[in-house]
């Protein structure tokens, strides 16, 4: 009993970690900072470009460093440690981004990718001690409930910021929220740094090595292990198209909202609500219909969704109709993002699980910034278009946006046609074969 409370307390401390992450999502990627820099800070289809801009370089240095400190973690014992440092460097410059007035691109920009760094590298030790804290049985399940109690973190940290838009409103305001944020981020990563417990010991480093040769060269064996694990390979490369297109619907969702619909900050955080209320029902109904129906065929429906989302909101011309295709967004985008994690935590071998999220997220990333940047470069680059066509501005800019809504579409069905190939009962035979061995 004392134990099955112990594996509870990691869980809830592990969930309570995304309850703060993901307000950091809510507001700076979603709701509010996309918007806020966009349409304020640059302004216009220009907003847009510099925007795809800013996740571009934030993504790329993460692809860089993740796998090379995901092996560093493994071996040294130290995901906490690691995770406590990157989830510092978000809260910092999240607060840091208050500061951030109309006309100041280039601060904005680089407290952004700063904060941005600092969110997406954490993911990395935070992901890899999922199957330290849950087994192979409950993996799908512990991780569905993570991304459903994340999602409830979002929707309290907007309400509080809605709220102060209603009773005080102005950007003061919006970039008081950004310190609200870091605070909400801050408290909630306390529990799992003080209540879940690392199973992996730290190793006495080889004589003449240190942690960063140790690091590059393990790295190196982990590509050239994963060539054995044929299954967890094609799902990357359906992970690296997909999730390109899932990325830049999410950093571009409120910035659409604002220039195809013309919503204010009030009804994008409203928006941004009714998306995370809908992420907690598809959380928990794709945690337990992937442990019921698999892992893969739970993706591909939640793919499919998201696919019908963007088709919509090419066709849709009313305000109604994107809270609704936003609603639908949130139930399956969400659900594709915790399936594919636990794919991987199927898929890795015991003991390689900081190396192969590694490599998840180094393929994340580098994915991830190719998304926004196209869409953000195409939107800009169609706007001046159809503005040279004599188009109005503010139409030219609507169409544009529209219009490149083929990248992410694109990105979509290339990736979930690819994940069709994937033998997700083989991927999971030969991880399970290694903890015989």
């Amino acid at each position: 009993m004392n134990e099955k409370k112990k594996i509870n307390r990691e869980h809830w401390a592990w969930y309570m970690f995304d309850f703060g992450n993901s307000a950091y999502a809510a507001v700076v990627l979603l709701a509010v900072y996309s918007a806020y820099f966009q349409g304020a800070v640059v302004g216009g289809s220009e907003g847009s470009r510099l925007w795809g801009v800013a996740i571009f370089w934030a993504m790329l240095i993460v692809a860089v460093i993740a796998p090379i400190l995901g092996t560093l973690a493994d071996f040294s014992g130290k995901k906490k440690t690691m995770l406590m440092v990157f989830t510092s460097m978000a809260v910092v410059f999240t607060a840091l981004l208050f500061f951030v007035q109309p006309g100041d691109v280039f601060m904005g920009m680089i407290f952004f990718i700063l904060a941005e760094i600092g969110y997406r590298g954490g993911q990395v030790f935070y992901n890899s001690l999922l199957p330290e804290i849950a087994s192979q049985d409950e993996i799908g399940k512990v991780s569905g409930n993570g991304w459903a109690v994340g999602s409830v973190g979002g929707i309290v940290c907007l309400l509080i910021v809605l709220a102060l838009i209603q009773l005080v409103g102005g950007d003061f305001v919006i970039r008081l929220s950004f310190l609200i944020t870091a605070v909400f981020y801050a408290l909630s990563s306390i529990p799992l740094f003080r209540i879940v417990k690392e199973k992996n010991k730290p190793q006495v480093l080889p004589k003449g090595d240190n942690y960063l040769s140790l690091a590059i060269r393990r790295l190196k064996k982990t590509f050239a292990s994963v060539k054995n694990y044929k299954e967890f390979l094609k799902f990357m490369l359906a992970f690296l198209i997909y999730n390109d297109g899932i990325i830049a619907a999410m950093d571009f969702a409120a910035i659409l909202g604002a220039v195809l619909y013309g919503m204010k900050q009030t009804e994008l955080i409203i928006f941004m609500i009714i998306v995370q209320a809908t992420s907690v029902v598809g959380d928990w109904l794709y945690g337990v219909l992937g442990e019921k129906y698999g892992f893969k065929r739970s993706l591909i429906q939640s793919l499919l969704w998201m696919i019908l989302a963007v088709v919509g909101i090419y066709f849709n011309t009313t305000l109604t109709g994107f809270f609704l295709i936003g609603a639908l967004a949130g139930f399956a985008l969400t659900g594709v993002q915790s399936l594919s994690r636990t794919m991987i935590g199927a898929f890795a071998p015991p003991g390689q699980s900081a190396e192969f999220y590694g490599f998840f997220g180094m393929v994340g990333r580098s994915s991830s910034f190719i998304g926004p940047l196209l869409f953000g470069w195409l939107a800009h680059k169609l706007t001046l278009y159809y503005e040279a066509q004599n188009m109005l501005l503010i139409e030219a800019e609507k169409l544009g946006h529209r219009m490149s809504l083929f990248s992410i579409l694109a990105f979509l069905v290339v990736g979930t046609l690819l994940l069709l190939w994937v033998n997700e009962k083989e991927g999971r035979k030969v991880a399970l074969e290694q903890i015989e061995k």
